[in-house]
């Protein structure tokens, strides 16, 4: 049998054309399962990288500790009592912990989640006023788009200074107003603008931070006399060692500073950005697999179509398989042609499918092009996912005919000479 045997392709064609509505339900089952297993990868793909890509800018090896109040009694000290941390713990972390590469305490005017009066000229605004080091631009998804970021000379010379959110620019500043150099002032203390910045993503974690003052982490201290406290720590722990190894480290650390119990879990709160990193990346593995299970199922289906009609058509042609068989057809011949029927029918049709899906997802990235959805982002189908898809299809058709290729050369030759 010739692939090139013009007979032969039109052999096949006028056992398709034999049936129409037949052919084409078959050949539909095929293209959809294939079309819905590329639509599910790219939307897999696109919700996938939409999720992840809020941790994309931020450090995945950083984590967050804060004070909370004593959940036992210990040493002498009763239960509930608050815990306060200071520029104190700040250096023993730095000092004990050589493995938490950046350690940034942090402050909020008015607390987690405050916002404060800040004022210029007779605008005003409430905003997040942050005391912060340099180096939590590292942690955080900032771009400064006019100006600079703090600086350390900012830190030890206790300046007053402030680089604030575009939003905080749009509220405080008219339309093409210069803000750098300009002065804003913060529950009556006055900062120079030095710097204006963005949010990398503009939605969902890093929407309110659009509305944040940034100024130095002393000069915060002394201008709103918060003295040595501080509010909670951002940390990240160096290349190669997990953050929750740290995060064990400092939490020890603190418990024993501030005389908690070392099995209290109430004392102080924390988040690990690490940890959920890798359980989102293990989510999304998961759905990846649920979608080549599904999708192969759905493609499974449509193949067993594929083989119920070559096994009506051999039933049909049991009188032409009798006179191939009586004049010298080797079994061989036989099956190799029903199972290149049925290969030519599914791949034709998964084909289409697979153009048809990669095509529909395009379609939609293109639409979301430029713009901005919470949780879903570029999908895309890549390039090993189709060529596996076509491996898979290629099986499918094969697997489809050899079915009703081996009932096929099982046909006794004088009976089917006999059929009608």
């Amino acid at each position: 049998m010739s692939l090139i045997d013009r007979d032969h392709w039109r052999e096949i064609y006028e056992t398709l054309r034999g049936n129409k509505l037949r052919t084409f339900l078959t050949a539909f089952g095929v293209f959809w399962g294939i079309f819905m297993l590329m639509v599910m990868i790219g939307s897999g793909n696109g919700l996938a990288t939409g999720v992840l890509t809020n941790f994309s800018d931020g450090a995945t090896n950083s984590f967050f500790v804060w004070a909370q109040s004593t959940g036992k009694p210990w040493r002498g000290l009763p239960r509930g009592r608050a815990i306060q941390l200071d520029t104190g713990d700040t250096e023993a972390i730095r000092r004990e912990i050589p493995e938490a590469a950046v350690v940034c305490p942090r402050n909020q005017l008015g607390g987690f989640q405050g916002g404060n009066n800040v004022t210029r000229g007779t605008k005003s605004g409430a905003f997040s006023v942050m005391g912060d080091l340099p180096e939590i631009a590292r942690l955080q998804s900032i771009r400064v788009v006019e100006g600079r970021f703090l600086n350390p000379l900012d830190v030890d010379e206790r300046r007053k200074v402030a680089v604030i959110g575009e939003r905080v620019r749009q509220v405080l500043f008219g339309r093409g107003e210069q803000a750098l150099g300009e002065h804003i002032r913060i529950n009556g203390v006055y900062f120079r603008v030095i710097g204006v910045f963005k949010p990398r993503r503009s939605q969902g974690m890093e929407e309110d931070a659009d509305q944040t003052i940034f100024v130095p982490f002393t000069t915060f201290q002394s201008a709103f006399n918060y003295g040595p406290r501080v509010g909670w720590f951002a940390i990240t722990s160096r290349d190669g060692i997990p953050a929750s190894v740290v995060e064990n480290k400092v939490l020890a650390l603190l418990r024993e500073r501030h005389r908690v119990a070392p099995d209290d879990l109430r004392a102080f709160g924390h988040f690990n950005m690490e940890e959920e990193y890798n359980q989102l990346q293990g989510l999304f593995a998961g759905i990846r697999t649920l979608i080549w299970i599904v999708g192969i199922g759905t493609l499974a289906a449509g193949a067993i179509g594929v083989s119920n009609i070559m096994l009506v058509i051999i039933r049909e042609r049991t009188n032409e398989i009798g006179i191939r068989r009586a004049v010298g057809a080797t079994p061989f011949t036989v099956m190799s042609q029903i199972v290149f029927e049925a290969l030519v029918l599914t791949t034709a049709a998964g084909y289409l499918g697979l153009f048809a899906g990669i095509a529909a997802i395009e379609l939609a990235a293109a639409a979301l092009s430029g713009t901005e959805m919470i949780g879903f982002k570029d999908p895309q189908v890549p390039l090993a996912s189709a060529f596996f898809t076509l491996l898979v299809l290629v099986a499918s058709g094969i697997l489809a005919g050899l079915v009703p290729a081996v009932r096929a050369v099982r046909i006794n030759t004088v009976e089917a000479l006999r059929a009608a």
